[in-house]
């Protein structure tokens, strides 16, 4: 039976929640609430064997009491009770499906057996399901989410996750509401993937306009050339980023008991993901990291930085490691701004890219001395990007940071990325300044620079 599109997933005019309950925190009332939290306006069907009435919807007793041709149903029942709710849900047209129930291949044998009826009754009737053993999906466009973990408002933004696992529309997606200030556009933990796997959703994303770069984690491809073959069109366009867990034996065995996957050659893989423009990363983090960089800011022309630091230990270190691990280079500066940087500077000192801010901060104060010394480095043709790390402590006064801002928008096509030492409160205040004014904040010096690599990276293959 031929395979119907995503959209329905991702643009839902009407949902029925399988599964829903009047118990707070249960899942079945969690989804519907996160549904109302994010502004959705299509029709919600309840269905429990109770009826009555829950958060003011009327609730449906039976899945074949639902209207037919609902776009998606959500259903959060026992494993054993799938495999029937998806021939009922096909039953009544309802053609697309998230199941949340985990259980299946992931645990033992008879999870296995079970999970391949839940294929088979997926594959006889035709219907797309996400899952099982998935957190859900997210889409702000729609003002929807499937998610059942209790998220609230998602933040709307470019930045598009495939996970396999079921916990990215969870835990980790509350870490980015509420430790970071960039939105998502679609969020899919894919779970144990029994139709739905990791290249229908890129072929999905690959021409979504609301899409601006993707992050993947995976731990395996289930249909690898077909992923590639998209991969060579898509990384043109807007940045792939992928994590791939089970590189090693061990971390391989630890992939199939998580989400029942299969690994890949791994050096194989590698060199086919390289040559198609995907960048591969290797710390969890960095999905992070690079997301909050690229979300607000212009993916950069190239790999030239000019670095401006307030301490001569943090331009050794950061050297080294721009030299030995990253793809960054600190190139010279043309003579005029050289010659800026020496008249914002006492006579004595020796100026080179990086530069060393703090003799210029001390005659005259930190406000001045970030402000002239950054806008000379980004008018400076040489360089693609800047970051700055800023001291910032009341014993020093804290500067006004709104040149910061006015810079990214004067400069809209070089990524300024700001780091801190000092206060740990100040360091908080200027997070919460600058960020929702669109320009990255990275509490760890190294973060900003690997952050950058990744979009550098990325830029190789990306049309100018």
């Amino acid at each position: 039976m031929p395979k119907r599109t995503l959209k329905r997933f991702f643009e839902p005019r009407s949902v029925a929640v399988i599964g829903a309950s009047a118990t707070a925190g249960r899942p079945g009332r969690v989804v519907i609430e996160n549904m109302r939290a994010n502004g959705y306006d299509g029709d919600i069907y309840p269905v429990n064997p109770r009826g009555g009435r829950l958060l003011g919807l009327k609730v449906v007793k039976a899945i074949d009491e639902l209207p037919r041709g609902i776009d998606l149903a959500i259903v959060i029942l026992p494993a054993q009770a799938t495999p029937q709710a998806v021939r009922d849900c096909a039953a009544r047209k309802i053609g697309s499906i998230v199941l949340v129930a985990g259980g299946f291949a992931e645990v033992d044998h008879a999870g296995e057996h079970l999970q391949a009826e839940l294929a088979r009754a997926a594959d006889e009737t035709g219907v797309r399901v996400l899952g099982p053993n998935t957190a859900g999906h997210i889409s702000t466009p729609a003002n929807f989410t499937s998610s059942f973990f209790p998220l609230g408002e998602i933040p709307r933004g470019g930045i598009s996750y495939v996970a396999q696992t079921g916990n990215f529309t969870g835990a980790m997606m509350k870490h980015i509401m509420s430790a970071e200030n960039y939105g998502v556009a679609r969020c899919i933990g894919l779970g144990n993937t029994i139709d739905i796997d990791e290249t229908d959703v890129f072929e999905f994303l690959a021409t979504d306009k609301h899409t601006k770069a993707i992050f993947f984690y995976l731990e395996s491809l289930r249909r690898p050339q077909r992923f590639i073959e998209i991969a060579k069109r898509v990384t043109s366009e807007k940045p792939v980023i992928l994590l791939k867990g089970g590189a090693t034996p061990e971390g391989a065995k630890a992939a199939q008991s998580h989400t029942a996957s299969m690994a890949s050659d791994d050096r194989i893989l590698d060199g086919a993901l390289n040559q198609a423009g995907v960048v591969r990363i290797d710390e969890f983090s960095h999905l992070f990291l690079a997301a909050k960089g690229v979300a607000p800011m212009p993916v950069p022309a190239g790999n030239r930085v000019g670095f401006v630091s307030p301490s001569g230990a943090f331009i050794v270190h950061i050297n080294d490691l721009c030299r030995q691990r990253l793809s960054l280079n600190f190139p010279d500066l043309k003579s005029e701004t050289m010659e800026r940087l020496k008249e914002i500077s006492p006579p004595f000192i020796r100026l080179s890219n990086p530069v060393d801010i703090f003799p210029s901060a001390t005659v005259h104060g930190m406000e001045f001395a970030y402000r002239e010394a950054m806008e000379a480095v980004l008018k400076d043709p040489n360089v693609d990007a800047i970051v700055s790390i800023m001291i910032l402590t009341r014993e020093l006064g804290m500067p006004a940071l709104d040149f910061i801002p006015k810079l990214a928008k004067k400069y809209r096509r070089k990524p300024i990325y700001i780091s801190f030492s000092g206060d740990q409160a100040c360091n908080e205040e200027a997070k919460a300044f600058l960020e929702p004014r669109g320009v990255p904040t990275f509490p760890l010096i190294e973060d900003a620079f690997k952050a950058l690599d990744v979009l550098v990276r990325a830029r190789k293959s990306l049309k100018k």
